[in-house]
């Protein structure tokens, strides 16, 4: 019937995201109604890794915490393209080889760049 297409190889999909949001909310409220509620200080102090928190929450933080977790990011991407690199190694031939070579070098000059800076310190 023209107008009325509806594809049966998604109701799957459909039932298992409705399922899963009713799941989630239904979590959620039932969590609200259930737990006890009894709010004392220590309780609603702040968190912090177990210990006392100390000192103003808006201070700076240092540059070097920002450059570590830029290094961070830098070798979580190389790993994520040595991966698919290293499982396609058979079939890319030798200018994917030497390109990888290359990227590995850059990353190389810019680590040993930080190294002498004293960023890893």
């Amino acid at each position: 019937m023209p107008g009325s297409y509806i594809p049966s190889e998604y109701l799957p999909v459909f039932i298992t995201l409705v399922l899963g949001t009713c799941f989630a909310v239904g979590a959620l409220v039932l969590g609200e109604l259930l737990r006890p509620r009894r709010p004392y200080a220590e309780k609603l102090s702040i968190y912090e890794s177990g210990n006392i928190p100390v000192g103003e929450p808006r201070t700076r933080f240092d540059v070097r915490f920002y450059v570590i977790g830029m290094l961070f990011v830098v070798f979580d991407v190389e790993a994520v393209f040595l991966y698919p690199w290293a499982v396609a190694f058979g079939n890319i031939g030798l200018l994917g080889f030497w390109s990888m070579i290359f990227f590995l070098a850059i990353i190389l000059v810019g680590y040993l760049y930080d190294w002498k800076k004293g960023a890893l310190e």
